[in-house]
């Protein structure tokens, strides 16, 4: 049975680390997390249908879909596999090189791989054995994050109570210039807004962040197919990087920013330990003067400070930072009601109508919230603070509701004042007797849909009768109408009136 398709937005994110990142198979497959078969299957697929980055912006998610896909491309086909462990024994004899190797290989199977690929596939098996291998770190290329273990308490002045503040620690990986920031929690929205503060910092963004499976970022920690937080991703996107999350248990994958954080405890976190600080801002102040002094200390092994190293090695690598700081963005799947709303922190805001009982995903910021269904954009609200709270568009409601919503109190006697000065006091009774007002709202509404059978000046004549008589009340109106009561000639004021005569008991005599 074949496997399912990626959504097309993990696609379009292959095509742009491939293209605009220059990333490698294995690195797309980490950032991505999905197999690095699967990388190339799309990436072939693309060269074979010619798509490149970026997308076309007439191709939407569906037809990308359709190019990729249709026709059916035909798999590669397996190749013998080589027997890597006597390959490795091998390369230990004196002169025995891969290409020779290589050679024996093809010898005794010569539909086997390319001289490339046999060397790609031996440093991917040679890659994953025990022994610790030293790490090359090109300049620009990696940054290294993590939180160190050591809080820092911070006192509330009006109460005295302390509050645990966590420590971010970033480093680069070629100069080893060190960044750490001070926040409330290892949140989401603080993971994320660290990221920010030190791309500002280095003044550059650097090809691939380095990160261990904490929860904020990574959503499945998986040595093969790690899952990217979705706002994670999307602020990586935002400044053309790629995140590599290390692998389980492997603290040597991000052996730089170890090494950070225990420089950071014991040179910065130390010095501070008998101060006492009442605001968070005052703490990240003698964070950063004690991270400018240790950045510009000579390294002992180098002779050179990390500054230094940085000016002359990384900066002019770096990648430019975009004109706009990436906003933070929660994504949310929610599922709209049968009301075409969806819930967003006790606020509803609608969508498409269409779409009742779908699954919805949402984008919110700070000031909006854009919603999506199948990677298109299907509605956009302002953020409402207001909880319990509803926001909706018209174009999103049935034509029947639309029509209904339309209608309020002042356009209601609006109308009825149209047809007439009875209609519009009796409607405007009804909207001050009934118990609630969406009865007395309803009650008028139909006896201003009478005037489509009978007429303006039949209802302003029954109106007129009902309020003679004390029926206040669409029923009653409707009665007067169709027993054609509002034909009938009105009492005169003296026939209302009762008789008084000495022949006549009245009606105390009945008592």
């Amino acid at each position: 049975m074949p496997g399912q398709r990626l959504p097309m937005r993990q696609v379009r994110e292959v095509l742009r680390l491939k293209h605009v990142c220059g990333q490698s198979g294995h690195r797309i497959a980490a950032a991505v997390g999905i197999s690095r078969y699967t990388v190339a299957e799309y990436l072939r697929r693309a060269t074979v249908v010619g798509i490149t980055w970026p997308v076309p912006p007439e191709l939407d998610d569906a037809a990308l879909e359709r190019k990729l896909f249709t026709p059916p491309f035909v798999a590669e086909p397996t190749r013998p596999q080589p027997e890597w462990t006597r390959i490795h024994a091998e390369l230990r004899r004196p002169g025995v090189t891969l290409l020779l190797l290589w050679e024996e290989y093809r010898a005794g199977q010569p539909d086997g791989y390319g001289y490339s690929r046999f060397c790609d596939l031996y440093a991917e098996w040679r890659g994953r054995l025990s022994p610790t291998m030293r790490q090359a770190h090109p300049a620009g290329e990696r940054l290294f994050v993590d939180y160190a273990g050591q809080t820092v308490a911070v006192i509330d002045a009006a109460t005295g109570a302390t509050r645990a503040a966590q420590i971010f620690v970033a480093a680069l990986g070629a100069s080893n210039l060190v960044y750490a920031e001070a926040r409330w929690s290892q949140g989401l929205a603080d993971w994320i807004g660290c990221h920010v503060n030190t791309f500002a910092a280095f003044g550059g963004v650097t090809r691939q962040i380095v990160c261990d499976n904490l929860k904020a970022g990574v959503t499945a920690a998986c040595r093969y197919e790690p899952g990217i937080n979705r706002s994670y991703a999307e602020m990586a996107a935002h400044y053309g990087t790629a995140v590599v999350p290390a692998r389980v248990r492997r603290p040597r994958d991000k052996a730089k920013v170890e090494v950070a954080v225990q420089v950071v405890q014991r040179w910065i976190l130390a010095r501070l330990r008998h101060r006492r600080f009442f605001s968070l801002a005052d703490l990240n102040g003698a964070i950063r003067d004690l991270v400018t002094d240790l950045n510009a200390r000579p390294m002992r092994h180098l002779g050179i400070s990390r500054q230094a190293l940085f000016e002359r090695l990384e900066r002019a690598v770096l990648l430019p930072l975009p004109a706009e700081p990436y906003a933070y963005a929660e994504w949310h799947r929610c599922r709209a009601g049968l009301d075409y709303h969806i819930e967003l922190h006790g606020h509803f805001y609608s969508v498409p109508y269409r779409l009742a009982r779908t699954v919805i995903e949402a984008r919110v910021t700070e000031a909006t919230v854009e919603l999506f269904h199948g990677g298109t954009r299907v509605a956009s609200h302002a953020r409402s603070p207001q909880c319990p709270g509803q926001t909706t568009t018209p174009g999103h409601m049935p034509s029947a509701h639309r029509r209904h919503a339309e209608w309020t109190p002042t356009r209601l006697l609006q109308e009825a004042a149209a047809i007439g000065p009875a209609t519009a006091e009796l409607i405007k009774a009804l909207l001050a007797d009934k118990p609630h007002p969406e009865q007395g709202f309803r009650a008028g509404l139909g006896i201003l849909r009478l005037v489509r059978g009978y007429g303006p000046t039949r209802v302003e004549a029954a109106c007129r009768r009902g309020l003679d008589i004390g029926a206040r009340s669409y029923g009653s109106v409707q009665s007067i109408l169709r027993n054609n009561l509002d034909r009938l000639p009105t009492q005169s004021a003296s026939e209302e009136k009762p008789q008084l005569h000495s022949n006549i008991r009245g009606s105390r005599y009945y008592h």
